[in-house]
């Protein structure tokens, strides 16, 4: 279930490097996201792109607008880029014709996405994301359902496939699968509002339906620390650095080399259950200490967690139960996926985490999965409600559609 915070080691090639610096735009809208999250937790105040002088602004004192993260790449911004505080992600389905037309419809729709996002990431003729002056902080993620990749033999890696089943699963079937995933971020649930207006537009356009949306938020985290969870843990500390990602996260070299594979688990979170904990027993179910994130056997929140570490009455320090033992890459050859996710607040019983991991083998998934599903001392605390898996296109370099090398 942990998520992981952005790893600049991890930054798209072809994006250019970011200097720092948090605008008077940045501020104002992340007290609009916490009023949109409906939650008390505000949006995180992230390292942020150059300014260039003598932009609008400049006469009045006020802080230019920031730089866009640039849509085009050999790998896709969603990913690549820092995490921004703020996401909606939504699924659609195309319809079932012809083998050939269907072929087409996708074709289509993807040059439409790819128009439309990068649009919006630049220099957008829409005045709503112009409102400021300024292009918005916006990424995206594209990404196939495993069926609509079988059913028009797209060139996808081999066993690509729906996730099993796994014991305590509570999925509602409206809330997850779907032909296509796309993932939008940004600074603010406006942003989002309105490039999903766009994308669905573009989306219907070619043919296609709507099929679930998930919005979601960060709390206020500064630059270079861990994000908490609603069960006021730090939720994620040690994502693959680029090295590792190469052999866990993104396909191998060939055509797959910049794209992925997105397993997401939409998990609701007993908060108030959880809460009603002494503090200790608390610790013990996750495997860290809640205050300074370090796990039960170190001192600091990057320490490697020991899972051999042993009390004088031979019982483990991190208990065989603990969350952080059963998703140590220890128990799997040291495989490490890549974690973004973020949480939710949709009802007052309805809160959690949407967990978003990039692996390259979602087998990997499914042996953490089944190890929680057996016996995570979280589970009487957690229930995942809904599930996707998509495989995540490389990125779409300048003069380029997203999913050109599915038609080789």
């Amino acid at each position: 279930m942990p998520t992981e915070p952005e790893n600049p080691s991890l930054s798209n090639p072809s994006a250019g490097a970011a200097a720092s610096g948090v605008g008077r735009r940045r501020a104002l809208l992340a007290a609009g996201a916490v009023l949109a999250a409906g939650v008390g937790a505000a949006v995180g105040e992230l390292a942020d792109g150059g300014r260039a002088p003598g932009r609008a602004g400049a006469a009045t004192g006020a802080p230019p607008p920031e730089a866009p993260i640039p849509f085009h790449g050999v790998r896709q911004a969603g990913l690549t880029s820092p995490q921004l505080p703020a996401t909606r992600l939504l699924a659609f389905d195309l319809p079932v014709t012809s083998a050939a037309a269907d072929r087409e419809a996708l074709r289509a729709l993807l040059a439409a996405w790819t128009r439309t996002l990068a649009s919006a990431a630049g220099a957008s003729p829409d005045p709503r994301l112009r409102a400021d002056g300024g292009p918005p902080r916006l990424t995206s993620l594209v990404g196939l359902g495993p069926a609509l990749a079988a059913r028009l033999a797209l060139a996808v890696p081999a066993g690509f496939a729906e996730l099993p089943a796994f014991p305590g699963d509570r999925l509602d079937a409206a809330r997850g699968g779907g032909d296509l995933l796309l993932q939008l971020c940004a600074d603010d649930p406006w942003t989002l509002a309105v490039v999903a207006e766009l994308a669905t537009t573009a989306a219907r356009s070619a043919g296609a339906t709507p099929r679930w949306a998930q919005s979601g938020f960060l709390p206020r985290t500064a630059p270079g620390t861990t994000p908490r969870n609603l069960f006021g843990f730090k939720d994620g500390t040690a994502n693959p650095d680029e090295d590792a990602s190469r052999q866990w996260v993104w396909g191998p070299p060939g055509p797959h080399e910049n794209a992925t594979v997105l397993v997401y688990r939409r998990i609701r979170m007993d908060t108030a259950a959880f809460a009603a904990l002494p503090g200790e027993q608390q610790d013990l179910a996750m495997g860290r200490r809640a205050g300074d994130g370090a796990p039960l056997t170190g001192t600091a929140e990057r320490d490697e967690p020991d899972l051999y570490a042993k009390h004088p009455d031979g019982a483990y320090v991190i208990p065989v139960t603990a969350h952080v033992r059963l998703t140590g890459p220890r128990l799997d050859g040291g495989a490490r996926m890549l974690r973004r996710g973020y949480s939710y607040d949709d009802a007052p019983g309805d809160r959690g985490l949407l967990f978003c991991a990039f692996v390259r083998d979602p087998g990997q998934f499914t042996r953490v999965q089944n190890r929680l599903a057996e016996r995570d001392a979280l589970n009487p605390f957690v229930e995942h409600t809904a599930s996707a898996v998509a495989y995540v296109l490389p990125g779409a370099p300048e003069g380029t559609a997203l999913g050109d090398q599915l038609w080789a």
